[in-house]
This record gives C-alpha cells, sequence and structure tokens, in this order.
C-alpha cells in the first residue's frame, strides 16, 4: 500500500476552492516534488497533508503503517523564525517532542538522536550557538536536522532552498538527494523546476492544468516543457 494516497482532494478557504478532484500517491523512497504557479495551493496542499487543514471534500489514507506525527516538516522560514533566539541544540531536539508524549524532557535516546542529527548534517559543532547567529544554510541544516529527529520515514518540504545563495542551494539538495538515497521519502515544494526535478522521481504539478507521474514523462511533455521554460524565463528578468 502506498504510504500516502490523496483522492479527489479539493482544498480552500472560505468555501472557495482553489484546488478540485486532485488525486495522487506517495510509494515508499519516492522524491516528489511539488510545483506549479505562485498561488496554486502548494502550501496549502502541504498543510493538509500534516493534518493542519482539513479538506472541503476527498480524503488522504497514510499506509505503511505512517502516523501523522512521524512526518518531518521542514517549513518556509519567516523573518521572526530566523531570529529566534535559541541554541541550535535546542531547535533540534525540539523535533523529537512528538516523541515524549506528556513527558516534559527529553530522555537519553532522544538527546542521542538529536547529536546524531546534528552530525548528519555538519552542524554538530554548532549545538551551543544561538540560532539567529548562523548563516540562512545553517539555519536551514539546523530545520533540516529537527525535521530528521521526527521521523525516519518522510520529509515533507517547503521551499528548502529559499532566499539561500547558489551554491548553498546546490549543497542543500544534495543533502535532501542523500537522504532520499538513505531511504527517506522526500515531498518536497519547489519553485526552482529545473533544479528540484533533477533529483525527483516522481512530479505533482498543480495550478490550471494538474500534472502527476515520473519525472521523465513531465520533462517530455509538451506542459511540462512550457512550464520550464516559463520558469527560466522569469529567472532571467
Amino acid at each position: 500500500m502506498a504510504m500516502i494516497k490523496v483522492s479527489d482532494l479539493t482544498l480552500g478557504y472560505e468555501n472557495r476552492a482553489i484546488i478540485t478532484n486532485l488525486s495522487f500517491s506517495v510509494e515508499e523512497g519516492d522524491y516528489l516534488c511539488i510545483v506549479g504557479e505562485n498561488g496554486s495551493g502548494k502550501s496549502t496542499l502541504m498543510k493538509t497533508l500534516l493534518g493542519l487543514q482539513k479538506p472541503m471534500s476527498g480524503s488522504i489514507v497514510f499506509g505503511d503503517g505512517l502516523q501523522k506525527n512521524e512526518i518531518g516538516y521542514l517549513p518556509q522560514q519567516t523573518v521572526v523564525q530566523r531570529d529566534f533566539p535559541a541554541s541550535v541544540q535546542e531547535i533540534v531536539q525540539s523535533g523529537c517532542q512528538a516523541r515524549c508524549g506528556w513527558r516534559p524532557f527529553y530522555n537519553k535516546e532522544e538527546k542521542r538522536l538529536a547529536e546524531q542529527n546534528m552530525e548528519r548534517m555538519g552542524i554538530k559543532e554548532y549545538a551551543r550557538r544561538c540560532y539567529r547567529e548562523l548563516s540562512g544554510g545553517q539555519q536551514q541544516r539546523v530545520l533540516l536536522a529537527r525535521a530528521l529527529c521526527a521521523t525516519r520515514k518522510i520529509l515533507l518540504l517547503d521551499e528548502p532552498v529559499a532566499g539561500l545563495d547558489p551554491r548553498v542551494t546546490a549543497e542543500m539538495y544534495e543533502l535532501i538527494h542523500g537522504l532520499n538515497q538513505e531511504g527517506i521519502t522526500i515531498i518536497m515544494i519547489s519553485h526552482d523546476i529545473t533544479a528540484a526535478v533533477c533529483y525527483a522521481t516522481h512530479v505533482l504539478h498543480i495550478g490550471k492544468r494538474t500534472f502527476f507521474g515520473a519525472k521523465e514523462d513531465y520533462q517530455n511533455s509538451d506542459f511540462g516543457k512550457l512550464f520550464q521554460m516559463q520558469e527560466d524565463g522569469e529567472s532571467h528578468v
């Protein structure tokens, strides 16, 4: 059974639909890239997958024993979040909160998991540093380590390279690709279709027209070629 199966999903606000009759599935080990025009509902879809927003109609079914609290999430950062006055270690450990239940402290296993994920993301040396003192790329590594503390199965990433310079962007894509190669399923929203689709196994394009399928089929379709040309043109304006 698919890890996530979405059937005839309609999403919107205040009775105004922005996505209608959307269906797709995510299998274990997939790398799904979600693309589309601004305002097409990509972040709304992500929030619905996380259970933060209810769909207007349709269904989302989790399989392979996946629970909602086992999904790691890296949201878009706001200016306020970038200035958060906590240590790197505190932020990464907070990804273990779902494991704690009502327990008001982290146990040895959770602390060890946070340490492992800081090392995994190359930020262990910053453990005691204040988060707001780090560069944008370092902050994204912290948030990715935090998300990894919440899951061993699947990561949902909302524009993980937004605002990063080209070198750091490439490093972040390589990190995410490496996690996928280790067996973690990836669902990622990206505006940078050319770079993001490079690593994807599947593409979900939402907007006036919808596409879901293998990356190669999307790249070879007239629809996919047209959208990539539009994106390339906008990036050079």
